[in-house]
This record gives C-alpha cells, sequence and structure tokens, in this order.
C-alpha cells in the first residue's frame, strides 16, 4: 500500500507493485533467494506485462469540498466517517457547513485558497478543508489561526512531513508559544496535553494528516504499533529563566507561534534528585544525557554530513528543573553543549547497538570510512564515545508541573522541528470578544 501512495504521490495511479513476501530484515540470506526466485521474480514479470485496466484513465471527477457527503443522526454520522478512514476512530463533531463557516469567520483568507501542498498525498490544505478537520477534532472556531500555521509548518520542505510514514512510529505534536497561548486556552503546566484546549488541537493537527496529508495506518502510515493521539503542549514562558523556545529562533516575544515537530515517543518523565556530592543541576544533567542514551534512535544519533538522517531531541523540563540549572549559571545554549560533550558511552555498547537496532548491522568502524560517524568512532572497543552529532540537535522547552522535578526526552527521526507564526485576521479582538461570550 505504501508504495501505491507513493505512486500516486507522483502522478501514477495504476503504479505496479512487485511485493516481496514477507520481512526482508530478518529474512536469513537462503530464505532471501528462495523467495526472489520462487515469487518476487514471477511478480515483476507480471507486473510488467498484465494490462492494467487504464486506471489512470478512470479517474472519478472530484467531489465539490462544500458538498453534503453524507446526512444522518450522529451515530450514523460517526459510522460512515469511520467506514471512509476520515475519523481517528473516536467519535467526531459533524462538520456541517455551519460549523464549517463559524471556524472560517477566525482568517482572512479565501476559503478555497491554497495554504500548501500536504505530501504524500499531495493534496491540497485550504482553509475550507483544514476548518473541516478542526470541526471533526472539537476545537472552537478561535484556534483556526493555530491550525493554519500549523498547515504551513507540516508543509514546509524542512519538516520533510512525506517521512514519517516509518514503521519505527513516528507522530508529530504541537508546541505553542507568545502571547496567543494564554489567550487561546492553550495549558503549559501540570498535566498540560490532557488539559484545555491542548488535547482538540493535537487531535486536530492528526486528522489533517491523515486527511489532507493522506497518513492512513496500514497503507502509508506504517508505525510497527500504531501511533497515539497526535497532542499539543505551550511552553511556560512565565516560569522559564531563559529566552521561550520560539525566541531561540528568532521570532519577538510578542510574536505567537506553532512549531511541529514529531516524536517517536511520549514517556516516561523520571525525577532528578539531589545525590550525596552533587547539585540538583548536576542530576538533572546526568538523567537527562542517561534518558538521551536509552533512545531508541540512539543509532543515528552521531550521523552527520549532507546524507545522515535528520534528528532531533526535544527535552521538556519542569520548571523546577530549568530554575535549578539557571541557578547553577546554564543557559540553553551551555546545557545543549555539556549534553554533547558529556552523553558518551564506550565504543564497545554503541557497537552493539548498530549491530542488532539496524538493518545494516554495521560497525561504527564502518560507518567512519563512508564518512557518516565522526573518526572517534574508530578507537578501541573501551573507548568513550560522545552519541550527538551536534549540540544543535537539542532542543529545550520548560512546561509541566511546577512542583515537580522532572524531564522527557521527546525523540524524532526523518525530520525536523518547523516554527511558523501565527497571522490574524484584522479584526481579531473584536472576534475574541464575540467568542468569549
Amino acid at each position: 500500500m505504501l508504495a501505491r501512495f507513493t505512486g500516486k504521490a507522483g502522478g501514477v495511479d495504476d503504479l505496479q507493485i512487485a511485493e516481496y513476501p514477507g520481512p526482508l530484515g530478518i529474512h536469513e540470506a537462503q530464505e532471501i533467494e528462495n523467495n526472489i526466485a520462487q515469487v518476487l521474480v514471477e511478480r515483476i514479470v507480471t507486473g510488467l506485462t498484465a494490462t492494467t485496466g487504464g486506471a489512470a484513465t478512470k479517474r472519478a471527477a472530484a467531489q465539490h469540498p462544500r458538498a453534503i457527503v453524507f446526512t444522518g443522526t450522529a451515530e450514523e454520522v460517526d459510522g460512515y466517517f469511520l467506514a471512509q478512514e476520515w475519523s481517528d476512530g473516536l467519535p467526531v463533531v459533524a462538520p456541517t457547513l455551519e460549523r464549517v463557516a463559524s471556524f472560517l469567520r477566525y482568517t482572512d483568507r479565501a476559503h478555497d485558497e491554497e495554504i500548501a501542498i500536504l505530501p504524500s498525498a499531495n493534496l491540497r490544505a485550504t482553509p475550507w478543508n483544514i476548518a473541516v478537520n478542526g470541526v471533526m477534532a472539537g476545537l472552537r472556531p478561535v484556534h483556526m489561526p493555530l491550525l493554519i500555521a500549523a498547515v504551513e509548518a507540516l508543509a514546509d520542505p524542512e519538516c520533510r512531513l512525506a517521512s514519517i510514514g516509518s514503521s519505527s512510529g513516528i507522530f508529530p505534536y504541537v508546541l505553542v508559544n507568545g502571547p496567543l497561548a494564554k489567550t487561546l486556552g492553550l495549558e503549559n503546566d501540570a498535566q498540560l496535553v490532557s488539559r484545555g484546549a491542548n488535547p482538540a488541537l493535537g487531535r486536530a493537527v492528526g486528522l489533517i494528516v491523515k486527511n489532507i496529508a493522506g497518513f492512513r495506518p496500514g497503507a502509508s502510515y506504517m508505525g510497527t504499533f500504531g501511533y497515539p493521539l497526535a497532542f499539543a503542549l505551550a511552553e511556560n514562558e512565565t516560569a522559564s529563566p531563559w529566552e521561550p523556545f520560539h525566541v531561540s529562533r528568532g521570532f519577538a516575544p510578542a510574536q505567537s507561534t506553532v512549531t511541529i515537530g514529531v516524536t517517536n515517543n511520549w514517556g516516561p518523565a523520571p525525577a532528578a534528585y539531589s545525590a550525596q556530592g552533587q547539585s540538583g543541576a548536576q542530576s538533572a544533567l546526568e538523567l537527562i544525557a542517561k534518558e538521551i542514551k536509552s533512545s531508541t534512535r540512539l543509532f543515528n544519533f552521531p550521523a552527520r554530513g549532507a546524507d545522515a538522517e535528520r534528528v532531533m531531541l526535544t527535552i521538556l523540563m519542569s520548571p523546577s528543573i530549568a530554575q535549578s540549572l539557571a541557578d547553577a549559571g546554564y543557559s540553553k545554549p551551555q546545557i545543549k553543549q555539556h549534553l554533547y560533550e558529556h552523553t558518551r558511552m564506550s565504543l564497545r555498547e554503541f557497537d552493539w547497538v548498530l549491530k542488532y537496532t539496524t538493518i545494516s548491522g554495521q560497525s561504527a568502524r564502518e560507518r567512519v570510512a563512508e564518512g557518516v560517524f565522526p573518526p572517534e568512532f574508530s578507537g578501541a572497543p573501551d573507548d568513550s564515545v560522545r552519541v550527538l552529532s551536534s549540540p544543535d540537535i537539542l532542543h529545550i522547552v520548560v512546561c509541566g508541573d511546577p512542583h515537580r522535578n522532572r524531564v522527557m526526552v521527546l525523540e524524532g527521526g526523518h525530520t525536523y522541528p518547523v516554527t511558523k507564526p501565527v497571522v490574524l485576521p484584522a479584526k481579531w479582538d473584536e472576534l475574541v470578544k464575540e467568542s468569549a461570550k
């Protein structure tokens, strides 16, 4: 299915597929040879010689985006949307014309204006279909500017959205910064992803990724164990001792922004305690380094060069942890530099990771020879090596329960966080007052 979706994204509706039988990565060499000779070759020949029936010439006329697709009770709507694979498996708010229109009041963009083309389906994201997904998620209309900024971030080439269908199970999250976070009810402290507008905003972005970008589980979204719902959070800029995340990315403090990132995980969130002879800051830095070394994508963290897969690590830290680090004299860049220099393990341990968690099974020394890893990875087995390619793959966000000393490391691959400014309609202040009634 993924190959067919890829073909469709490239303009080939009837791409013929010769599929290898079974999971190639765990088959022995002889089994692979037999499968190729006995199964795959025949499938290739059939694909090259069979008549396709001209599927590319039989495309159905595109349905008007404002057409009524179904009428019925709430339960019937849910059943229909589920059957069409438009929902995330949970009940949806029916996107009636009136509800969609209420969202469109919160943008000055034309209803059918192209905001972006989202891979891998390469469909047009417009205010209309963005609003439809916002309605379905249970989001309030006043959040429409956040959704548009999120779509712009998803479409940015740096985001590399087309790469998130990996079997490792990558899914998006939304980070909101700036004054709008408070205005629009985005939570930034205790239990933040589960409260306020956060759950609905995360869900709306997840539906957009499914319905406009075209990532459908089992078809082009191939996480081995599936996916939790996308989530949203806001940074606690008031409690943070440092500049906010969006300011570190070049935006003014008063500018509200939306950042789209991806992660393979949500949790755990271990606590840092002062040990004998250690400060709270030292304990926190050691804990974060340990969490980084336990990441599933550790095998790729040292990679560098133009061809290296993009990786990112977003460190969520509670305000108490952030304050202990600030009191010890650490700025955000200094924390990143410290972690870059001190997140280490023996080359023997790292070679084990490469051998048993990658398809190639290459050694670190072989990757050095290819120019993927730095020279220090060609040393002796007991040498200590840095597992991060650069301080720049680390991102720090202060949020969560201010009375807890916890951290969480979100790891992601194939893509990179993208931040976009939120553009408000001309009558924003008037609209916000109306929405509060």
